[in-house]
């Protein structure tokens, strides 16, 4: 485990204090969880930027056309 040091203003760090006592943790583990939710994020993203890039439209439409042309099952249109 490493240790970090971060300078907070004292409007952000009441607000984190506050939000952790309320969650009932640390403030080390929620300034964690939040730089590993932000992580996350940032990392789907790329993800997805990458996967968008292979993607081939033709095929796509191939695979689309395919599918067959029914009404949603009751509760699943969109007007529902």
């Amino acid at each position: 485990m490493s240790a970090i040091s971060l300078r907070l203003s004292e409007s952000l760090h009441k607000q984190v204090r506050e939000l952790a006592r309320r969650e009932g943790i640390s403030i080390n583990q929620l300034i964690s969880s939040a730089v590993a939710e932000k992580l996350s994020a940032l990392m789907t993203e790329e993800y997805l930027e990458t996967r968008a890039k292979r993607g081939n439209r033709a095929a796509f439409d191939d695979v689309l056309s395919r599918v067959r042309d029914v009404d949603p099952d009751e509760g699943d249109g969109l007007d529902s």
